[in-house]
């Protein structure tokens, strides 16, 4: 292709030390774009079923997404993939910063990874020169400090890195990529893969920028959006700590479930970023407390707890904003820390993973063990889905303290979480048995201990109750990647405003009885388009936030003129579907059956409902939410399998015929 990408991907096998260009056709970017994309359809092709996720069979993909570098905003995504060892199934995972360009400056779209090489590596891409440079230095450095030396190493300081910390290279399944000094690729386990194949990091200095279609025509369309995006600054001022209180309260006691505006959105998250949900979350019961088995109302309420980790509070250790490439929006931030060094805010997720599920409101222990995971390259949700784990089995009698090296590990002990963390890093003592997460540690430990580990396939829950919005516990079940909460649940259809995209799909309602988010009476339609809607932001490189913007953000129309095509919406909605469908293949392919080994916990359909808070007595109805979204996506109800009518029609004839599709 002329417009938009590269055209060609590179070959890297760690054994031989052999690299090995590839012209990609038109027709696959037409077909998958890029991103996840295509990185979807070369590892599909090329990894045998059976492979060994850490073995030299697997391959590693690092790739672009299709609309990064043209000019269109929110375009700055990159992604990993991979054979997930934490799943065993597909596995990818999305970052934002600054090395999705840089990729495509060296003339990649995507570099992938095969082999395991003899000796610790990283790769040089410098002024179109292609090496790989002995690591021995740097095995063993934290991944924040990796990056800073790969940097100065390679002589260019515009140059962007890639790197895995100490987690990686011990082989940890909750490890993941780490960029921009702390952001990080962190679900499916895949810094465990790059750890493998003894890869400490890609470091990438091109001089070939990609080029759009139509420049003139992404100007305009920058104008436009940016024009409303720019209205309502005021409303940053009014937004206090204060007021996310007395919203957090209004929402407890309110017979509405207010799905938030996009206008509103958008300035919270400008101000606060995604920590703007901490108070609002605990106090109506979308963060899990106390490993799934709290409320809220009940064990972190706001007076007490809850507000000692308000995003006011947090806020006011930010010294600058920082922004992904290409977002105007800019919910990122650097903080200081007590012992006077800086890192990146925590985002929601970690605060509540370190928060409400463990009953901590420790700020500063908030903030150092975001600090030790980022450099570690340690997924924050995981980890602290494992120590509430690890609570709750010591708690049970199934761990003793003496199991746990001494650690008085308590509900609310900050001091025990920091250092159960350090020897989760350092694969020590317990921290060896918890250093895979909690479906592994589970069977190491034995005595019932699965009954407190929450996970799907392997992968802990994300920090979003699936009892407090269904969308989510079928996102968790039924993708391809499970335990996942950025493609799909309720809460973001109201957000994603699809039928302002897509003609002919249903317009969601802004204000919902609590009781009727429930029922999922055609609620199915929109959780599919949105699953394969997120699958194509994926591809184009595209951030959650902007997705989130009331359907402003002219998605379709930066396709069209980056590339030069003239395709209309519902193409690109088949985009999505085919790379979800291919995802889930993916999984077949590999010898995984979802609806049995995807499998959501019973605290999180609510088989074992909570006695008190909003979640009270809420169970669901996980056959009809499961029945619905399978025969919207056009897998078998009885297996998940992708049909082989669903197959043909988007072109994927050689897959039904690989899983044996009826």
């Amino acid at each position: 292709m002329k417009h938009a990408v590269m055209g060609k991907v590179l070959w890297v096998d760690l054994t031989t030390g052999r690299f090995t260009p590839e012209t990609i056709a038109d027709e696959l970017y037409e077909a998958y774009l890029s991103g996840v994309g295509l990185g979807a359809r070369l590892l599909y092709d090329r990894i045998p079923a059976g492979a060994d996720p850490l073995g030299p069979d697997n391959i590693l993909g690092v790739t672009s997404g299709f609309l990064c570098g043209t000019g269109a905003l929110f375009m700055g995504r990159w992604m990993v993939m991979s054979k997930s060892p934490l799943t065993g199934g597909w596995g990818d995972s999305n970052c934002g910063g600054n090395f999705s360009l840089a990729i495509k400056r060296t003339g990649f779209d995507a570099i992938f990874f095969s082999g395991i090489s003899p000796r610790p590596v990283y790769l040089k891409i410098v002024g179109g020169q292609i090496e790989l440079v002995d690591a021995a230095h740097l095995w063993g450095v934290d991944a924040i400090e990796a990056e800073e030396k790969l940097i100065a190493e390679c002589g260019d300081s515009k140059a962007k890195a890639i790197t895995i910390g100490p987690a990686g290279e011990k082989l940890s399944l909750i490890s993941g990529i780490v960029n921009d000094g702390g952001r990080i690729a962190a679900r499916s386990g895949l810094g465990a893969v790059m750890g493998s194949k003894r890869l400490k990091g890609v470091v990438l200095a091109g001089k070939t920028p990609p080029k759009g279609a139509d420049a003139e025509k992404i100007k305009e369309l920058n104008k436009k959006f940016m024009k409303w995006f720019s209205k309502g600054a005021g409303l940053q001022k009014v937004l206090t700590g204060g007021f996310l209180n007395f919203f957090a309260r209004f929402q407890r006691v309110s017979p509405i479930a207010m799905a938030v505006a996009p206008d509103l959105f958008k300035a919270v998250m400008r101000k606060f970023g995604t920590i703007s949900s901490n108070v609002l979350s605990s106090e109506g019961g979308d963060s899990p407390v106390k490993n799934w088995k709290g409320s809220g109302t009940k064990d972190f309420p706001i007076g007490t707890h809850a507000d000692r980790l308000n995003p006011q509070k947090i806020i006011d250790r930010e010294t600058k904003k920082y922004h992904c490439y290409s977002c105007p929006l800019g919910c990122g931030g650097e903080v200081t820390l007590k012992n006077g060094g800086k890192s990146h805010k925590p985002e929601y997720e970690t605060t509540s993973a370190f928060g409400s599920l463990l009953l901590n409101n420790d700020i500063e222990a908030l903030f150092q063990v975001n600090d030790l995971l980022n450099r570690a390259g340690m997924d924050t949700i995981s980890a602290g889905g494992t120590a509430a784990f690890a609570i709750e089995c010591l708690e049970e009698g199934i761990l003793t303290k003496e199991d746990l090296d001494g650690l008085d590990l308590k509900w609310g002990n900050a001091e025990a979480v920091v250092e159960l963390i350090k020897k989760m890093i350092r694969r020590e003592g317990i921290g060896d048995v918890l250093a895979d997460g909690v479906k592994v540690a589970a069977a190491k430990i034995g005595k019932d201990a699965h009954r407190f580990a929450i996970h799907a396939g392997g992968q802990e829950l994300p920090m979003h109750d699936s009892r407090f919005d269904p969308g989510f516990a079928i996102a968790y079940a039924l993708e391809p990647t499970p335990g996942r909460h950025t493609n799909h649940g309720y809460q973001w259809i109201d957000l994603f405003a699809l039928h302002k995209i897509f003609p002919g799909l249903p317009k969601t309602k802004p204000l919902s009885l609590v009781k009727s988010k429930y029922d999922p009476t055609d609620k199915w339609i929109l959780q599919v388009a949105a699953s394969k809607y997120m699958q194509l932001m994926n591809a184009a490189g595209g951030c959650l936030f902007g997705a989130e913007l009331g359907g402003h953000l002219p998605i379709i129309e930066y396709l069209n003129a980056a590339a030069g095509w003239d395709h209309p919406p519902h193409y690109y909605l088949q985009v999505g579907e085919r790379i979800q469908t291919l995802r889930q293949a993916f999984n077949f392919k590999h010898g995984k059956q979802p609806l049995k080994d995807f499998a959501l916990p019973a605290r999180a359909t609510g088989e074992e409902p909570l006695t008190s808070g909003p979640m009270k007595g809420v169970k669901l109805d996980m056959e009809r939410l499961t029945l619905d979204f399978l025969q919207g996506m056009g897998w078998d109800p009885q297996t998940a399998k992708p049909t082989r009518q669903k197959l043909e029609d988007l072109g994927l004839t050689d897959v039904a015929a690989d899983i044996n599709a009826v």
